[in-house]
C-alpha cells in the first residue's frame, strides 16, 4: 500500500473546541502512513471559518513550520456546502477529497500514530469498502464514572462493550473513526441529511449505520471491517459524564434508529441491535447486580443505567416511528458530486 492516498475529513462547528481541533489536525500530521491531505469542514460558522483559514494560510506561508501542524501535511479549510449538520459536512469533505480513501476523525479526538496504516492494511482486499477503528474515551474527570456501563460507551461516541474485538467483519463502522473507499460513495451516495448531529441540537446519530446498510445493498459483495488496532482517543467533556446527558443521548438514539429503520427496513436496521439488547445488555445487568451484592462500588448504578437506557431508547424509537409514519421526520441522501476546492465556499488550497 503506497502512502499519501488518504484524505482525512474533520467536521468542525464551534470555536469552543479550538485547541481540540488543532490537536486533531496535528495527530493526522504525525501518522506513520502520511495522509494526502486534511480537510477541515466548517459547519455554518463564519467566524470559525475565517479563523481556521487564517491559521492554516499562515502555516503554508511560513513553509509548513507550525507548532499546530506536522511538517509536510496539507490542510484545506472548507465551508459546509449543504444544510447545517454533520452529514452534509462530511459530504462536502468527500466531494472535495483527492484521495483514493476518505477517513473521518472527530474534531475532539486524536488519532494514534498508526491509525491510517491499520486502515490501509484492510484495503489490501479489493472487496473491502470500509474500515473502522476503536475509539477510546478520554474522560474529563480522568476516569469513568462508577455508574457508567461500558455497554453504553456509544453514548459518548466511543467503542462499547459488545462490539467484536480484533479485525472482523461488521454491519457498519462508527462514523467518528472510520474510512471508506472513495468509490463506495459513487455506488451508494453520501451520508443522509436529516439523520445525525446538527450543531448544538439534540444529539442524534446513526448516519453512518444508514450509509453502511445502503452501501451493502448497492454492492452485495462489499466487506466492511473494524480493526481495533486503529485507535483514536475521544474527549468526553464533564457535561457528558452526567446521567442527564446519558438519558438524552439514549432517547436521541431511539429517534435515530427509527429513521434508519424507515430508510433501510427494520430487519437490517435493527439486526445488530437485537443481539445487543437480548444478550449483551442482560449480561451487563447481571454483572452490575452481582457487583452490588459483593459490595463493589457502582454495580447497582450500572445495572440501573442499563435498564434506564434501554427504556428511554425504546421510547425514542416509538416516538420516532410515529413521526416517520406521520411524515414529521424527513431525510434525504444523494450522489456525491466531486468538485475542486475552489468551487467550495470558503475553500483554501495549498
Amino acid at each position: 500500500m503506497s502512502d499519501r492516498r488518504f484524505s482525512v475529513v474533520i467536521c468542525v462547528y464551534t470555536e469552543d473546541r479550538w485547541e481540540d481541533i488543532l490537536a486533531a489536525v496535528d495527530s493526522v500530521g504525525r501518522q506513520s502512513l502520511p495522509a494526502l491531505e486534511t480537510l477541515l469542514v466548517v459547519d455554518h460558522n463564519p467566524a470559525l471559518l475565517e479563523r481556521l483559514t487564517k491559521e492554516y494560510k499562515e502555516y503554508r506561508e511560513y513553509g509548513g513550520q507550525s507548532e499546530n501542524v506536522a511538517q509536510g501535511e496539507e490542510v484545506r479549510v472548507l465551508a459546509n456546502a449543504g444544510p447545517r449538520g454533520l452529514s452534509a459536512g462530511r459530504n462536502t469533505g468527500i466531494a472535495a477529497a483527492r484521495g483514493e480513501f476518505v477517513a473521518f476523525l472527530d474534531d475532539d479526538a486524536v488519532a494514534e500514530r498508526d491509525w491510517l496504516r491499520y486502515f490501509a492494511e484492510g484495503y489490501d482486499d479489493d472487496r473491502v469498502m470500509a474500515v473502522g477503528g476503536r475509539t477510546m474515551a478520554a474522560w474529563a474527570s480522568g476516569r469513568r464514572p462508577v455508574w457508567f456501563p461500558e455497554e453504553f460507551d456509544w453514548v459518548v461516541g466511543c467503542t462499547y462493550l459488545g462490539l467484536p474485538r480484533g479485525k472482523v467483519r461488521v454491519r457498519n463502522v462508527l462514523g467518528g473513526n472510520a474510512s471508506f473507499r472513495r468509490t463506495a460513495f459513487d455506488a451508494s451516495g453520501g451520508f443522509a441529511t436529516g439523520i445525525g448531529r446538527d450543531g448544538d441540537k439534540r444529539p442524534l446519530g446513526c448516519e453512518e449505520t444508514e450509509l453502511c446498510i445502503r452501501l451493502a445493498k448497492a454492492l452485495p459483495g462489499a466487506v466492511l471491517l473494524i480493526d481495533d488496532r486503529a485507535v483514536i482517543h475521544h474527549k468526553v467533556p464533564a457535561a457528558r459524564e452526567r446521567f442527564g446527558y446519558f438519558r438524552t443521548r439514549a432517547y436521541a438514539e431511539g429517534l435515530s434508529k427509527a429513521l434508519v429503520a424507515r430508510s433501510v427496513g427494520a430487519d437490517k436496521g435493527l439486526e445488530s441491535e437485537r443481539r445487543y439488547t437480548t444478550r449483551v445488555l442482560p449480561a451487563g445487568v447481571v454483572r452490575g447486580l452481582r457487583d452490588a451484592m459483593l459490595g463493589r462500588r457502582g454495580g447497582a448504578g450500572r445495572a440501573g443505567a442499563i435498564v434506564t437506557g434501554v427504556a428511554v431508547a425504546a421510547g425514542g424509537y416509538a416516538v420516532g416511528s410515529l413521526r416517520a409514519r406521520g411524515g414529521g421526520a424527513t431525510f434525504s441522501s444523494g450522489p456525491i458530486v466531486a468538485c475542486p476546492a475552489s468551487s467550495v465556499p470558503g475553500g483554501t488550497s495549498g
